[in-house]
């Protein structure tokens, strides 16, 4: 066992948590697609790193219509990955390590190939197979229009026609029916899934569109609300951040209960301040805090941010759950080379790419770490963000994968550049990823950052990452008290219970370094100052 291992029933709330996208991270098989076989071979690299767990993103068995969240079988492995033992060897090493592996539930929706739409598809009209999902006859004078005025997340109207006439709910992309949580089937169904993966030791679950499960009862029309999937939404939505949600969460809190030590984190798109609905003591342990993925770089913006969700945590038990990146968002060492105020997700497609300042971005995302880990609570990494990678924008849209690029006609890029296959090795035609080219194309400047080039320079951001998560363990995670600092409208700075400070300089100037012992710095220190777009912690004389 390593010695990062951690201990007793709240271990998830000062973990740091590693995301794994499997198709990305590593080719055991040499087929250009990632699997288990490459996630097992790189357990010594994650130990090395010092987290405390890792959460896979879906890995049942799936067409990959949408990257695995269209689930076509919930107690099993798509063969392109590997197999059930497999996964069960994966959890069981991770575990010999001292990590422990949190699975993802896509609850939501299932694949259009699962046996439950299939079946519901041969039952036809009014049969008890449809009620599994949102079958509905359609309006006008042939039912030719759709049962109301929903749009997919991914682009165009959320409902699709049968042949026989009846449409079908799908709020992301067609090939990914919703289910009907009012029916007693579905809920006793993914009570027993998660029992399967328990029985088998995972220490959890990461809820997909944890928001999504309650639809309205008569499908009213959207008219003027906002039907994107973030927190932009009025209360009452038909189908976002409904109340009817929480007696679900409430059932499988009771589930995860019956067992030692287990947690769900939520994937709740919702307003900070329906945020901790979703935290109360019997539903979800965790709630990812979103607000950094869309925040400028900005002092202010991220000290309002803090101070909220930590308050907002606090008063319902919980605790704050800090992402910069995941696989649905440009990853921020690009972000933050944009200039303050831009739709990042709109510049892939549109541009201009020249504002992209890539050195700018760098930095700044390797002072954001400094600042997400010296936080009070857990902290989520996304793979190769331990590597400072930059989103591959420049993907030509013949290798796009992801749906969002043909359901918004053409006008979204989707997320396939946060997904590109890591580079291990500076060289080979996947850079390590395998023995054959990766299912998307790595940028050149993939092949600097390796994770071998960067594993012996000492001011690599993956040694910072080594550092940052040794001495955080050591200095910020034995309390949850939190308190801001005032050093000026640029600054963002805190000190901790035990009086270790974390100081980000956010503006264009060096400032002078409060006084205390340097543990760490993302940026070389010079004459007491700190750079621009750089980040320090200090522990007290």
């Amino acid at each position: 066992m390593s010695d990062h291992t951690t201990t007793g029933t709240d271990w998830w709330r000062n973990a740091v948590v590693y995301q794994i996208y499997p198709r990305s991270f590593a080719d055991g098989n040499g087929d250009g697609t990632g699997d288990i076989a490459g996630m097992r071979a790189r357990l010594p690299y994650l130990a090395e790193l010092g987290i405390d767990a890792i959460w896979v993103n879906p890995w049942y068995r799936s067409p990959l219509n949408d990257g695995g969240y269209d689930v076509a079988d919930y107690r099993n492995i798509d063969e392109r990955f590997g197999s059930i033992d497999d996964a069960q060897a994966f959890v069981d090493e991770a575990g010999g390590h001292g990590i422990r592996v949190i699975v993802d539930l896509v609850p939501n929706h299932t694949s259009s190939e699962h046996a439950w739409f299939q079946a519901a598809l041969a039952a036809g009209p009014g049969s008890p197979e449809r009620e599994r999902y949102h079958f509905l006859p359609g309006r006008g004078d042939d039912g030719e229009l759709p049962p109301s005025d929903w749009t997919s997340v991914f682009g165009g109207r959320a409902w699709e026609r049968c042949p026989d006439g009846e449409w079908y709910l799908h709020l992301f992309d067609s090939t990914q029916p919703d289910l009907n949580w009012e029916h007693p089937e579905v809920r006793a169904e993914f009570e027993s899934i998660l029992r399967f993966w328990l029985d088998r030791g995972v220490a959890g679950f990461r809820v997909d569109v944890a928001h999504a499960l309650a639809k309205h009862p008569d499908y009213e029309d959207v008219g003027d609300r906002d039907q994107r999937d973030g927190p932009r939404w009025t209360e009452g939505h038909p189908f976002w951040d409904r109340d009817e949600i929480h007696p679900i969460i409430r059932s499988w809190r009771r589930v995860l209960d019956e067992y030692d030590d287990r947690m769900m984190v939520a994937e709740a798109w919702v307003r900070a301040d329906r945020r901790p609905l979703y935290l109360r003591p019997d539903e979800y342990h965790q709630a990812f805090d979103f607000e950094f993925l869309s925040a400028d770089w900005d002092a202010e913006q991220f000290g309002g941010i803090i101070e909220q969700s930590t308050t907002a945590a606090r008063d319902v038990g919980s605790n704050p759950t800090w992402v910069l990146s995941n696989h649905d968002v440009v990853r921020h060492a690009t972000r933050y080379g944009l200039p303050g105020g831009t739709d990042s997700a709109a510049w892939l497609l549109d541009g201009p790419h020249h504002l992209l300042d890539a050195e700018q971005g760098h930095r700044r995302a390797r002072a954001a770490a400094l600042l997400t880990l010296a936080l009070p609570g857990s902290a989520y990494v996304y793979q190769g963000e331990e590597l400072g990678l930059p989103e591959a924008w420049d993907l030509s849209t013949d290798v796009l994968d992801d749906p969002v690029w043909t359901d918004s006609g053409h006008r979204r890029k989707g997320r396939d550049g946060c997904r590109v296959p890591i580079p291990w090795e500076a060289t080979g035609p996947s850079l390590g990823f395998g023995d054959a080219e990766g299912w998307l194309p790595q940028p050149v400047g993939y092949a600097a950052l390796a994770a071998a080039v960067q594993h012996d320079d000492d001011g690599s951001t993956l040694n910072l990452y080594r550092s940052a998560l040794r001495i955080r363990r050591e200095h910020f995670t034995a309390d949850f008290d939190i308190t801001m600092i005032d050093l000026g409208a640029d600054v963002l700075a805190f000190e901790r219970g035990n009086g270790a400070r974390c100081v980000v300089n956010m503006g264009a100037v060096p400032i002078a370094i409060p006084e205390g012992v340097v543990l760490l710095a993302s940026a070389p220190l010079d004459d007491g100052e700190l750079p621009a777009d750089a980040a320090v912690w200090l522990a007290a004389h």
